[in-house]
Parts: C-alpha cells; structure tokens; sequence
C-alpha cells in the first residue's frame, strides 16, 4: 500500500468530488481484493448498463475519484464507491486509490446513505429501508435520522410508511410500475385490500398520481356513506347476546358513526335495578 498526502474535512473530504484532490491529496493504493462490499449499503440493485459504462471508462482514464473505506482488521470495508469498485475488478485493476477513515456502524450506514441520498441513487424503498435500519438497529428517533442526512421529519415518516404497505405495491415500486407519489395515496386507505384494490385500478387504467389521489378522495367518501358492515353487526349481536345472558334482561346496543355508541339496559322496579347495578358491581 503506498502512501499519499492529506484531503480536506468535512463530507467534502469523505466523498470527494471527481477532480476533488490532487498529489497533496491523503490517499492510499491498495489491492482491490482486500476491499469487502459494505454490509450497510442502502442500494441494493446496480445499473448494470451503468457500471459496463463506468469499466470502459476506468479501462481509458483509470478510478478519478478514490473509494472511501474503513480498516476491519482483515482488510477493508467500503463506505463509499461500491460501483467504482465493481467496475474496477471487472476492468481487471489489481490496486485502486482509497481514503482510509474511522467510522462506526452507525457512521458507515449514515455516510452510505447521505452518498447515495446526493447521488440519487437510491429507489425510494431503498431509502426507506435505510431508515429503518437508522432507527431500529441503532435506536435514533426520526428526529435525528432527519437531522442526520437533512431532510425534514416529515419526510423520514412518509417514507417509512412506504414500509406498511402490501408486498403486491412495494414489489410495483420497486419495479417503477408506480411513483412514490402513487403510493402515498395508497397510504391513506384504511385496508390492505383497499390498498391492493387502488394499485390494481391504476395499473388497469394507467391513472396518474392526481387521477389517483381523486380516485382514493372517490373511495373513501363512499364508505363513510355506507351502512355499518354485515360483520360489525354481529359482532354486535354477540355482544349483545351474552349481555343479555348476564343481566338477565332487555339489552339494546345503539352504534353510531366514528366508532362511538351507547348501551341500554332494562329494569322493571328498583329491586330490579340495584340487581343489575350489584351484577355490574362484580358482586
């Protein structure tokens, strides 16, 4: 490995712009098969057409822009330049210049992304993932993982809802079939089926993202204006049927809409009341 001078700090330092550094540039030469693919990256499809591109290229002008790794001991870890390390092997390069630097697991998944998020790399579930990992394997709040890669809050949410959604529309993002803007409106239906339902609507009638969001405004206004559903009342009738069975007595359920409601209980004397009120009272 052989060495070279120093590079700024800051992100700029961490992912170098092509033509970033020169000589006095801190980078080092090291064989590419001691470089392990990062275990944290956020991508996980490569542009195949992309990276034959980027082998010719490095075949003509070699790798303009160093990779950013990690030492692990046994070799080293990328945290950034995954693609110009494929292109590289492929181009059949023995030695490629890398940056060197300290970062923890955290770290490495935050500057992953951040690379890829600047690059617009990422597919939105892709990103969404990312997120996920940010605030579940490594505990921080949406607030911070916002602050982290700088974006609003909001957005981190919006995107982790993409996650909630049927494995049928993730599959339909993922292939580009709908847009991030599609599924929001997907989002805002009650029930996977109704979910499900949307996305088949809008591939069989080839619905934009506005067409769609009136379609789902369409959908959710009809239910509010139907009836309760055949399998709430019974549900109810159950209910009421073992209240009955309790009390003794008449029972009426009454729902209304919002999931509010009353429950009445007939009594025929006073006797009859502090009965029921001593049933109620566990006694």
């Amino acid at each position: 490995m052989t060495k070279r001078k120093v590079l700024g700090k800051g992100l700029g330092a961490l992912i170098p712009e092509i033509n970033q550094y020169d000589d006095k540039d801190n980078y080092v030469y090291c064989n590419v098969e001691d470089i392990k693919p990062n275990k944290f990256q956020p991508r996980k499809g490569f542009d195949e057409a992309g990276i034959e591109e980027l082998v010719v290229s490095i075949k003509e002008k070699g790798i303009i822009q160093p990779l950013i790794v990690r030492d692990v001991g046994d070799g080293y870890e990328l945290i950034a330049g995954e693609r110009r390390w494929r292109a590289a092997k492929r181009a059949g390069i023995t030695e490629v210049p890398v940056i060197v630097k300290k970062a923890s697991d955290t770290e490495v998944l935050e500057l992953s992304l951040i690379e890829n998020i600047q690059r617009e790399d990422l597919s939105c579930l892709e990103e969404a993932e990312a997120y996920k990992q940010l605030t579940k394997e490594f505990t921080l709040t949406q607030e911070e993982v916002a602050k982290r890669v700088g974006k609003d809050r909001s957005t981190i949410t919006n995107y982790l809802r993409l996650l909630k959604l049927p494995l049928e529309i993730r599959d339909g993002l993922s292939r580009d079939v709908v847009t991030m803007g599609h599924a929001r409106a997907f989002l805002s239906l009650e029930t996977p089926v109704k979910q499900r339902e949307a996305y088949r609507q809008v591939l069989k009638r080839g619905l934009s993202v506005r067409q769609t969001e009136k379609m789902v405004r369409g959908l959710k206004k009809e239910k509010k204006n139907k009836p309760l559903e055949r399998d709430k009342d019974i549900h109810l009738d159950a209910i009421k049927n073992e209240l009955i069975k309790q009390f003794g007595t008449q029972v009426k359920i009454v729902a209304r809409k919002g999931g509010r409601g009353k429950i009445e209980i007939e009594f025929y004397s006073l006797d009859d009341l502090d009965r029921i009120i001593e049933t109620l009272k566990g006694r």
